[in-house]
């Protein structure tokens, strides 16, 4: 790296902050990457299907009834073009970045070349509030979607118990309550482990069940719009921006509900981060689905659910089979961004394990499946925690800002790079 050629005689101070700067070579980024032990086994279409999977997932079937209920309204739908154009110019970047570093670490590895170590070490935390708190607050949701299964297919009502987390969040108080009658989220809990289990014996698997699922929950998608958009009454999009109330509504509220359903846009990064696992490492569903749902069922009923979809047909007669279909499509498609959040944040570790900014163990891969078991198996318990305790809304605001930094970061690197290394072979440009 650039500061190990300095003088060590010079005093500490002076070394410390030549250590915080330091950047770590392309070069040397790049010999580590083809050395790498990890099996090469992802191609295009499994590489597409993974940001596929994490873009259709929670910022679709969750919050976008949370962004609409207590930040933005049917305004919501503006909330999702701003975040589409933001997220679309940041994909440019993340194209360039990862042509030019195929590397596991996506904005980790890109910030550690670009702005150097102190950054890299800040932005590595960053993502764990991407990817770690980001399936955790997928695995709320999830839940939420098999309890309304059960309940709609087999009548099976689970206790508030063992199902929901035992705090709420107020978002008018900014502050946690109690959530009376309830005590731990089990089904999250367990897809969270189910997911961890999964990764750990292996990238192949993990693939093949995920290009699977990313099948059905396009179906699912498409299903919900077209069937659901019969329902859709004009009078529900009135007023189309709400008048401000506290913290929520007016046009303040429509750039907070950008910022919640930001995590619909966390696909970019989630590719980035198989980078070392990939054979050739050289917008509109999410608004579509939030006009249909603002029409469907008054903004304000949607407060609270964390299965918004499903809610909103429950408020119309003969939709039952309709709500079964969809409950199924959430279900797997929920279960695909768990997987892929919880696939990205151990090569985050590894990564960062590797460059010694975190302990050794973590850099370690199993002898038998060639995955980072260690990281995986840690960050699968983590986020089994987050999940059993705290609510959807709260985990889905970490993740959107942790989203956010990340992508300013990388659109930094790039006009960095372009100054640094003007002559690298960019594959996108």
């Amino acid at each position: 790296m650039d500061v190990v050629q300095h003088d060590e005689t010079a005093p500490l101070w002076k070394r410390i902050g030549w250590r915080l700067i330091a950047r770590k070579p392309l070069e040397q980024i790049l010999h580590e990457g083809r050395r790498t032990q990890m099996k090469r086994i992802l191609g295009r279409l499994d590489l597409i299907a993974i940001g596929i999977g994490a873009i259709i997932g929670t910022g679709i079937f969750v919050l976008t009834g949370v962004a609409a209920a207590e930040n933005a309204g049917p305004a919501v739908i503006i909330s999702f073009i701003i975040g589409g154009i933001i997220s679309g110019l940041s994909a440019f970047s993340y194209s360039e970045l990862s042509s030019m570093v195929p590397i596991s670490g996506s904005a980790f590895t890109y910030t550690y070349a670009t702005m150097g170590e102190l950054m890299a070490w800040i932005i590595g935390w960053d993502l764990i509030l991407e990817y770690l708190v980001g399936a955790a607050t997928v695995a709320v949701g999830w839940s939420s979607y098999v309890v309304s299964f059960f309940s709609d297919v087999f009548n099976v009502q689970f206790t508030r118990k063992t199902t929901q987390a035992p705090v709420l969040w107020d978002s008018s108080s900014l502050s946690f309550k109690v959530n009376h009658g309830a005590y731990i989220n089990i089904p999250a809990i367990f897809i969270s482990l189910a997911m961890t289990l999964l990764l750990v014996l292996g990238i192949r698997q993990a693939s093949w069940v995920n290009r699977t699922i990313v099948c059905i929950k396009l179906v699912v998608v498409l299903l919900f719009i077209f069937g659901a958009c019969r329902f859709v009454d004009r009078d529900n999009y009135q007023p189309f921006v709400p008048k401000r109330e506290g913290n929520s509504y007016g046009a303040k509220g429509v750039f907070k509900g950008t910022q919640r359903v930001f995590f619909a846009y966390i696909g970019f990064d989630a590719v980035s981060t198989a980078a070392q696992e990939a054979k050739d490492p050289q917008r509109d569903l999410p608004w579509a689905v939030a006009v249909v749902l603002c029409g469907i069922v008054s903004y304000r009923e949607l407060k609270g659910q964390a299965s918004p979809l499903v809610y909103a047909l429950t408020f119309h007669d003969n939709t039952r089979w309709l709500r079964i279909m969809i409950e199924l499509g959430a279900i797997c498609g929920l279960s695909s961004v768990i997987l892929i959040m919880l696939m990205g944040q151990p090569r985050i570790f590894f990564t960062m394990a590797r460059d010694g900014l975190f302990p050794k163990i973590f850099g370690r891969l199993h002898r038998r499946f060639k995955t980072p078991y260690v990281p995986t198996i840690v960050s699968g318990i983590v986020c089994a925690v987050l999940a059993g305790v705290l609510p959807v809304d709260i985990l889905g605001d970490m993740t959107s800002v942790g989203t956010l930094l990340a992508f300013i970061l990388v659109n930094i690197g790039v006009i960095i790079m372009r100054f640094t290394h003007p002559h690298v072979e960019r594959g996108f440009r």
